[in-house]
């Protein structure tokens, strides 16, 4: 799998769209096609964009709820929302849904189920599976990408960007971390996001006066 996988986001508060479009573009793989606040926005979403592979529902739409549209849309869904009650997730469950987050939830735990996802996707990319490649896929959706995955060290690159966060109360932005380590800000953001979805360090946005939020980096809490 080497082409960027598609997401549309169903949100009605376009505070929390925003949040999970910035989370999402800053995965790498991942690509927002379309933000949208509704049922019937959704729909129309889904025919303007054929190439969404993944939507990221919100139960309580105006129009209706977000656990409807996971058999209707022909996509793979996480249901991320507020409802608790638990024949909602079953619901979901049974209709497809392949995650259920519950609001609120800490920013890295939607990169995780994000990259849990693609490598859901890349095990699963062949024509015959065996059960090994089964458990492996679903076990992957469940916990997402963790840091065990990946070697101890990781990349030097990550490393050196790892030893800038001293303690827990360090707090970084890409921008910080690109004049520190010396590459460039795109760059320092992908390594930021691997950082992310391996569990290793945590974003949150921090909203400004104007403008777009600034994402924010952080070690995980103990």
């Amino acid at each position: 799998m080497t082409e960027e996988l598609g997401v549309l986001i169903v949100d009605d508060d376009f505070r929390v769209a925003a949040l999970h479009s910035t989370i999402v573009d800053a995965v790498r793989g991942f690509s927002v096609r379309a933000r949208v606040g509704s049922v019937a926005e959704a729909r129309r979403a889904f025919v303007d964009h054929p190439d969404i592979d993944l939507a990221l529902l919100d139960v309580y739409l105006p129009d209706g709820s977000g656990i409807d549209l996971v058999a209707e849309l022909d996509c793979d869904c996480f249901i991320v929302g507020a409802e608790t009650d638990a024949a909602a997730v079953r619901t979901a469950m049974r209709a497809g849904a392949l995650a259920y987050l519950i609001k609120p939830f800490d920013d890295a735990d939607l990169a995780r189920r994000l990259a849990g996802y693609a490598q859901y996707r890349r095990v699963l990319s062949g024509e015959n599976v065996d059960q090994h490649a089964v458990d492996a896929a679903l076990s992957a959706l469940r916990f997402g990408t963790r840091a065990a995955e990946r070697s101890e060290s990781g990349s030097p690159t990550e490393q050196r960007i790892l030893d800038l966060f001293v303690d827990a109360a360090t707090a970084l932005f890409a921008d910080d971390v690109s004049r520190e380590v010396g590459i460039a800000a795109p760059t320092a953001r992908r390594h930021l996001a691997n950082l992310v979805a391996a569990g290793r360090l945590r974003m949150s946005l921090q909203y400004g006066t104007t403008g777009r939020p600034r994402q924010e980096y952080r070690l995980p809490k103990s």
